[in-house]
């Protein structure tokens, strides 16, 4: 060998890789990492599944609230200024459940109990029947037409002439009528709206039928059928009368919702047709204030209907995610609680 290969070339080396502890320690690193972006990312997503079940349950609230309200805001409201309680009901007595003025708000505090929730309106088990140990209410009150009183042949008469047609009244339609006098209830027994005619005579007609023709205050029911007389002058208030009822039941979705029972008028009598309205709604419990009271009661211990001027709401609300509490075994399940006055039974 060559001086200058014996002094310029470098001994060789054998390559090298990671040590076996090396790679054990990487792989360890690797994994805290990957872990931990893991558990950033499921951390995000239970949070997101947390808001998002709060909005849906808040909403929901919001929206159960604002239309219970609504009603019962309304209970009782006869549109006329008169609040002297003066209202003659010439239905045929007993009053059904969507004609009996005097208990224009009504409550149940076990919804099962509530004798307006029977069949045919809704099934006793199954999708919309009611739930045991949670509260209804009764809401009647009157909603806006188009039309007011022309003339009134007489006082005996069962005819009304109203100042146009309109296709917002039907036979077997109630109907409220009232000026500064006081309000009277009656079903339309015939509505002629090519005449512009509102027909209210007695018999078997119409399904409850009319006591009497005559729509003085107070109310006599006769067999004569003209009752106590009374002319509603022109330009007085027509109005439709509504009834509703407002209960927890059973869903198509093997849960609860929040349901209004209409009451519908035709001229084979009324009928009952139960509305979902907010699903997820799984309890609710009404409280009455009466005036001479210094706390809400429970239905049952409400003694005047007629007197009572507010209702305390507590709905029980639960998420559509059936995964969004903290461990994600469950919904997202929060109470809410709202106040609604009766606003012609207020100061």
């Amino acid at each position: 060998m060559s001086d200058y290969v014996r002094r310029y070339a470098k001994p060789f080396r054998h390559s090298s890789g990671f040590t076996l502890i090396e790679l054990m320690v990487a792989m360890l690193l690797g994994l805290i990492v990957v872990g931990g972006v893991a558990s950033v990312f499921l951390a995000g997503q239970q949070t997101y599944r947390a808001n998002d079940a709060l909005s849906d349950v808040e909403n929901g609230s919001r929206a159960a609230f604002e239309m219970l309200a609504h009603d019962i805001r309304n209970a009782g409201l006869t549109g006329c200024d008169n609040s002297n309680g003066r209202v003659a009901n010439v239905i045929n007595p007993p009053f059904p459940w969507y004609a009996d003025w005097a208990n224009a708000l009504h409550g149940y505090d076990d919804a099962t109990k509530d004798p307006a929730l029977v069949p045919p309106a809704v099934p006793t088990t199954g999708e919309m029947s009611p739930v045991a140990n949670t509260s209804s209410v009764h809401v009647i009150s009157t909603g806006n037409l188009d039309v007011t009183v022309s003339s009134v042949p007489s006082s005996n008469a069962a005819n009304i002439k109203i100042n146009a047609d309109t296709s917002q009244l039907n036979t077997g339609d109630m109907i409220m009528l009232c000026d500064f006098d006081h309000a009277a209830i009656v079903q339309i027994d015939v509505y002629a709206g090519s005449g512009m005619v509102v027909v209210h005579n007695t018999g078997n007609k119409v399904s409850p039928g009319n006591c009497s023709k005559g729509l003085g205050y107070p109310t006599i029911c006769s067999g004569s059928a003209t009752g106590n007389g009374y002319s509603f002058p022109p330009n007085s208030r027509i109005a439709k009368l509504t009834a509703s009822v407002w209960y927890i039941g059973n869903n198509s979705a093997n849960g609860r919702s929040l349901y209004r029972l209409n009451a519908t008028s035709s001229s084979s009598g009324i009928s009952a047709v139960p509305q979902e309205m907010v699903r997820n709604v799984t309890g609710m419990t009404i409280k009455y204030m009466q005036p001479s009271g210094a706390d809400f009661v429970t239905a049952a211990s409400v003694t005047n209907w007629a007197t009572a001027n507010a209702a305390q709401i507590k709905l029980t609300l639960q998420s559509t995610n059936p995964r969004a509490t903290v461990n994600g075994a469950a919904p997202l399940v929060r109470p809410f609680t709202s106040t609604t006055t009766v606003r012609n039974r207020v100061q």
